[in-house]
């Protein structure tokens, strides 16, 4: 029987296909190179770009990560939501520093953002909270995310509890759903190499971005 790490070895790496990179090109700002590798993802296409892993801070100081979906990019930084009672919504209020990594292998690219999180305003976080699906809402306004669950039948119950509300009053907002900037000030974008000699571009921010290659 072949053993666990024999397995591993002989899966393929670094199996997308990098389009052309001109660095020369490469923008004084990240949020506009990160739309641009983002809209080729998209067309490429790439099975849903806009998942990312956030990283949070745990109270304890271990870390904590999970994927989620990103929901804009603007000059003010990278968007996503959840509820601020959530495990990831108290890390960040105890810790309000966090990281997305997007990992688009069929192009063979990375991006890692880190930086400080803001929340937006409660007009802005209802906003976004109404423009999820009914089945999102529900689920959001129900309010358990992580709590232990004893009978997965009572997820049913307590949906369909909230989508009957919903649909007497579809304007309800999940009075803890919170829309959060990410407000960068380091960014790298990773290009993979097949002879491992990856191209890193680092962007840093003290007052103004600056841009350095990195080695592999």
């Amino acid at each position: 029987m072949t053993d666990l790490r024999t397995r591993l070895r002989a899966v393929p790496t670094l199996t997308g296909t990098p389009p052309g990179w001109d660095l020369s090109t490469a923008p004084d700002a990240p949020h506009e190179l990160f739309v641009d590798w983002l809209l080729a993802a998209i067309d490429h296409p790439v099975a849903e770009p806009c998942a990312a892993t956030l990283s949070t801070v745990r109270p304890d100081g271990r870390p904590n990560a999970r994927v989620l979906i990103l929901k804009d990019v603007t000059p003010d930084g990278w968007q996503f939501a959840s509820t601020s009672t959530s495990r990831k919504g108290q890390e960040l209020t105890t810790s309000p520093y966090a990281a997305l990594t997007f990992y688009w292998i069929p192009l063979g690219r990375q991006v890692r953002v880190s930086g400080r999180v803001v929340p937006a305003s409660a007009e802005d976080s209802a906003r976004d909270f109404l423009l999820r699906p009914v089945a999102a809402r529900a689920e959001a306004l129900v309010g358990k995310q992580s709590a232990v669950l004893t009978d997965r039948s009572d997820i049913d119950a307590a949906v369909k509890e909230q989508q009957d509300r919903i649909a007497l009053d579809p304007d309800l907002v999940a009075p803890n759903w919170t829309l959060y900037t990410l407000h960068a000030d380091e960014v790298e974008f990773w290009q993979a190499d097949p002879d491992r000699r990856h191209v890193r571009l680092r962007y840093t921010l003290d007052d103004t971005w600056t841009k350095e290659l990195l080695w592999p």
